[in-house]
């Protein structure tokens, strides 16, 4: 049985090469390419593939993987928005993702920079750098003293809430499919309309599908509460970003933070440093008190990464097998 895995960042060889260890009957090979019609090639010869990147997976590229014999396909990552399902089909693919990897990784990144907003830390940081110790103005507000509006109580809002409970914050929750647990505690509102009218602060879990494409715009923020808070962690294209500056710019949003961005490919985890920086709007938002920007980092623990690579490998290795398994993309 072979393996070759696309896009391998030099942070997954040491999780790829202990699941190499343990699985010396599978021949595994990788490239740091990302799959693409050109590099479809390099897979030649083997069962599956595995990959995670932002790409899509275009018609074209799916064409080029299957004319070279695979059509097993495993994704590092949660996302499955960038893939040609329809040409998937057409060319029967098998198609996995690892839709639980790390919750608390992305949920403590975001209640983090949440607390960290509200205790001014970027603020207080810089004056701190500057051998400013002077309190004020950099006064900060207590998290229990907050009521967070969690947006998706899927796995990785459950824990947000969690930890916000462990902090004495008053939680209320919006989801279209409920949990039983979360629902059993209380705390879901009818209406993301009745969450805006509450919440002091709102924190997104939700998937970026079309229906939630810029769910918070201009409309959704004006029915937030003056001086709002907006943690945003879970996709890029749940923002207007003209929206959400324009909000900073009046002060209706007092602060903002972000880990992902809709048009992130090709920008976030590159090195601009001494070079013109490509997007004036991040660059706008990267340079005030008030926001935090982190390049789509929430993921990258080092639990999450190993799971990642793990549960796709293991995948790979059952749609090899003839098997189903059990992380399997039912389209």
């Amino acid at each position: 049985m072979k393996i070759f895995a696309y896009g391998i960042r030099d942070d997954e060889k040491p999780s790829l090469e202990d699941w190499k260890s343990t699985h010396p009957e599978v021949e595994v090979d990788y490239t740091q390419e990302l799959l693409t019609p050109e590099t479809a090639k390099l897979a030649n010869g083997s069962d599956s593939a595995v990959v995670y990147q932002q790409l899509d997976y275009t018609r074209e590229t799916l064409t080029a993987l299957s004319e070279v014999g695979v059509t097993n396909l495993s994704l590092r990552n949660v996302g499955t928005d960038n893939i040609d399902f329809e040409a998937a089909k057409e060319l029967n693919f098998n198609i996995s993702n690892v839709p639980v990897y790390s919750p608390n990784a992305i949920a403590e990144h975001s209640m983090i920079q949440l607390s960290r907003l509200l205790r001014r830390t970027k603020a207080l940081d810089a004056k701190i750098a500057k051998h400013d110790l002077r309190w004020a103005p950099t006064i900060g507000r207590e998290v229990r003293m907050q009521t967070v509006g969690v947006i998706g109580t899927g796995n990785i809002g459950r824990v947000a809430i969690k930890i916000l409970q462990g902090f004495g914050a008053k939680v209320v929750a919006y989801d279209k499919f409920p949990n039983a647990e979360i629902a059993a505690q209380g705390l879901y509102v009818d209406s993301l309309d009745e969450l805006y009218a509450q919440a002091d602060a709102v924190a997104l879990f939700v998937p970026g599908v079309p229906e939630n494409h810029h769910m918070i715009d201009a409309s959704a923020i004006a029915k937030m509460k003056d001086g709002v808070i907006i943690m945003n962690a879970s996709r890029g294209n749940l923002m207007a970003i003209d929206d959400i500056i324009d909000g900073l710019n009046s002060g209706k949003i007092s602060d903002f933070g972000m880990d992902v961005y809709e048009e992130e490919v090709g920008l976030f985890n590159e090195d601009w440093s001494n070079k013109e920086f490509p997007d004036s709007k991040i660059a706008d938002l990267i340079s005030r008190e008030n926001v935090l920007v982190t390049p789509h980092t929430a993921f990258y623990t080092t639990k999450a990464v190993l799971e990642m690579v793990h549960q796709s490998m293991d995948a790979a290795v059952a749609f090899a097998n003839g098997e189903t398994p059990s992380i399997a993309v039912k389209y």
